[in-house]
C-alpha cells in the first residue's frame, strides 16, 4: 500500500513537471509496452525459425533419393543444381505433390508472420514494423537452427534457395541475414517512436524509396533464375545490385527515421494508441 502511494506521488510530481515545461504527457508505460511487443515478436520469430529449420530437415530427407538419382556425383548437403520441373515429373507424383506442398508452406509462412504482426498492431505503420521484426528474427534463427541440426550452411557465403515464389530466389546466406538485421533494426526503431508519442511520418517519396529498395534486393536474388531452373550452378552473386537496393532502402528509411516531428513538443497518440497488450 505504501509502495502504491509512493508511485502515485511520483506520477503526480512527474505530471506537474511536464506541465510546467509545456509538454504533453507521453503514453503511460510506453517503453514497457514496446518492449513487451518486441519480446513477443522475438519469441514467436525464434520459435517459428526453429520449426522452419525442422521442416526443412525433413524435406531434405524426402528429396534426397530423387536428387541422388539424377545427380549421383553431388555431395551431400549441396543444394545445386536444382531438380528441373521435368525431373520432378519423372520422379513420380509424390515428388510433384511435395513441391506443391513446399510452395504452399512458403505462402503459409508469410501469412503467419503477417498474422502475428496484425495481432499486435493498431495501424499500418505498426503492422509493417512488427512484420519486419518477426520476419528478421525468423530468418536469422532459421539459419542458426539449420547449422545446429544439419551442420549447414558451412559458411555465411554458402548459397541457398531463399524462396520459390514466383521463381527461385537464390543467394549467399549472408545476403538475407543482412536484410533481416536491417528489418529488425528499422522495426524496433519504428515501434519505439510510436510508444514515445513521436510516430514516424513517412512521406510518399520515402515510402516509394523503401519499396524500390526492396524490389531491387529481390531482383538481385532472382536475376539468375533462368540458369538455376535449367540445372545450372549459381553465377556470381550480383552484389552491386544487392548493395544498391540496400542503400536505396536505408537512405529512404533513414530520412524518415531521423526527421524531427516537432521542437520540444511531445505529441502523444490518442487512446487507445500504440501496441497496448492486455
Amino acid at each position: 500500500m505504501v509502495f502504491k502511494q509512493q508511485v502515485e506521488a511520483f506520477r503526480e510530481r512527474r505530471l506537474a513537471a511536464v506541465a510546467g515545461q509545456g509538454l504533453s504527457e507521453p503514453p503511460p508505460d510506453g517503453g514497457f509496452v514496446c518492449l513487451r511487443a518486441v519480446a513477443i515478436l522475438v519469441l514467436f520469430g525464434a520459435a517459428f525459425g526453429y520449426l522452419e529449420a525442422a521442416v526443412v530437415s525433413y524435406l531434405r530427407i524426402v528429396h534426397e533419393p530423387a536428387r541422388r538419382h539424377f545427380y549421383p556425383d553431388r555431395r551431400s548437403g549441396e543444394l545445386f543444381p536444382l531438380l528441373t520441373l521435368e525431373q520432378v515429373r519423372t520422379a513420380g507424383p509424390e515428388q510433384q505433390r511435395t513441391l506443391l506442398i513446399e510452395i504452399g508452406r512458403e505462402a503459409a509462412t508469410m501469412l503467419m508472420l503477417a498474422a502475428i504482426a496484425l495481432a499486435l498492431a493498431r495501424n499500418a505503420r505498426q503492422w509493417t514494423a512488427a512484420f519486419a521484426i518477426a520476419f528478421g528474427v525468423w530468418d536469422i534463427v532459421f539459419y542458426a537452427c539449420l547449422k545446429l541440426l544439419l551442420g549447414w550452411p558451412p559458411s555465411l557465403f554458402t548459397w541457398d534457395i531463399l524462396f520459390l515464389i514466383p521463381a527461385p530466389w537464390v543467394g549467399p546466406v549472408i545476403a538475407p541475414v543482412l536484410v533481416s538485421l536491417a528489418m529488425i533494426a528499422g522495426g524496433i526503431w519504428c515501434l519505439w517512436r510510436e510508444e514515445a508519442g513521436r510516430p514516424l511520418q513517412i512521406g510518399l517519396w520515402n515510402a516509394l524509396g523503401v519499396l524500390l529498395g526492396a524490389l531491387v534486393i529481390v531482383l538481385s536474388f532472382t536475376l539468375d533464375y533462368r540458369n538455376i531452373m535449367a540445372r545450372g550452378m549459381p553465377h556470381p552473386f550480383h552484389w552491386g545490385v544487392f548493395g544498391l537496393g540496400m542503400a536505396i532502402g536505408a537512405a529512404s528509411y533513414g530520412r524518415t527515421a531521423t526527421r524531427r516531428t516537432g521542437s520540444n513538443t511531445i505529441t502523444p497518440a490518442p487512446a487507445p494508441r500504440g501496441m497496448r497488450l492486455r
